[in-house]
């Protein structure tokens, strides 16, 4: 019999998160095994008069694929794939695996012909600005492990995470959305933290399950050469299948002129991927009430009640400060009293302190509000 979780997973992200409409084609990705879920979320598109189509990889064959890749193939894997995905309206993409550091050992000219031929032009140009999108992990051992939870319990919390009531998150965000979009100066203070920018003109994006699943952040991007002082972060981060822990920016009118890490020579080789890499291209706030600690997986991570992410790289359509990069890489500060504390202000006003906000029209935002 089916978890009846799964079922109602499937038709939030079929019906809330991309809204499949009639005659709409839509591509469901499926990196692991999880097969149960890719039958649910076939029969949804289905029923909603949708064109369900499949694809199933693997991390693993991944990275044989990759450490033996050439530049021709990659371009040919590139062409076929970004003309399917010039058919699709509607695109799912459920990650599942048992191992995040799977490709951290293929070679790095390799992954950057890899970012910069495939991943670029077929998923950040043309599946985030042409089709209704949505991405979420599936539970594993491997993700219980990382979470410090056992499997079962781990399950739990990953339905309460994902079939979370979003529709009532999107309301409360607004008040925020519209803050950010009337805000100018940005300071960030906690242990090893002192940044200031301007988000001034760039606008601002909430996330409430239409995108990611988990979701819970509002998104904008600093004034690309307003950034000054430095960040460190307190979440580790895998990139290209290398764990990082410890990172901390110094910035310099908007570009990175230092860089450290557990791992500082290869922080600096994904750095210099291109010149927009050193250049940041998305701040955001979190605030899944769920999600709590660090788990070294992006979509949860970047949720984090009482977090932001402050991303070198690619800046998104909605909120674009014009950087670009074959790069975006979501680096993640916890600010609740358990990591440190901190504080954030918009326009020398306090808006959120150790992970809670202060003023009465965000409180909505606040955990005990949300759950």
């Amino acid at each position: 019999m089916r978890d009846p979780r799964l079922q109602k997973l499937a038709q939030n992200l079929v019906q809330y998160s991309i809204d499949v409409q009639p005659g709409e084609n839509v591509l469901i990705d499926m990196i692991g095994s999880e097969r149960e879920l890719a039958k649910c979320l076939i029969e949804e598109v289905a029923k909603r008069g949708g064109r369900p189509f499949v694809e199933t990889s693997d991390r693993s064959v991944l990275r044989t694929l990759l450490q033996n890749a050439t530049k021709e193939g990659i371009e040919i894997w590139s062409e076929l794939d970004l003309e399917r995905m010039k058919r699709m309206q509607g695109y799912i993409a459920v990650r599942s695996g048992e191992n995040v550091n799977a490709l951290s050992d293929v070679p790095e000219p390799n992954m950057r012909l890899y970012e910069q031929l495939y991943r670029n032009p077929v998923h950040t140009e043309q599946r985030v600005k042409g089709t209704k999108w949505v991405v979420l992990r599936y539970p594993n051992a491997s993700m219980a492990q990382l979470a410090n939870m056992s499997t079962e319990a781990f399950e739990n919390f990953y339905f309460d995470v994902c079939n979370l009531d979003y529709a009532k998150m999107e309301k409360a965000m607004q008040p925020l959305e519209d803050l950010m979009n009337r805000t100018d100066k940005v300071r960030i203070v906690s242990p090893g933290t002192d940044l200031t920018f301007s988000i001034k003109g760039i606008g601002a994006k909430k996330c409430a399950g239409h995108r990611n699943i988990p979701d819970g952040e509002v998104f904008t991007a600093p004034v690309r050469n307003s950034v000054n002082g430095k960040i460190t972060y307190n979440a580790p981060s895998v990139y290209a299948g290398v764990t990082f822990q410890d990172i901390s920016f110094t910035f310099q009118d908007g570009k990175i002129v230092q860089a450290e890490s557990n791992n500082t020579a290869r922080l600096n080789e994904i750095l210099d991927m291109d010149e927009g890499s050193r250049h940041i291209g998305e701040f955001a706030i979190g605030f899944n009430p769920h999600i709590l600690h660090p788990m070294n997986d992006i979509l949860f991570d970047e949720k984090i009640a009482g977090s932001l992410h402050f991303t070198p790289g690619q800046a998104y359509e909605e909120t674009d400060n014009g950087n670009r990069s074959s790069v975006h890489w979501d680096l993640v500060l916890i600010q609740r009293p358990d990591y440190g504390g901190g504080e954030i202000y918009f326009d020398d006003v306090l808006i959120r302190k150790n992970g809670l906000f202060v003023i009465p029209e965000l409180e909505a935002l606040n955990p005990d509000k949300l759950k």
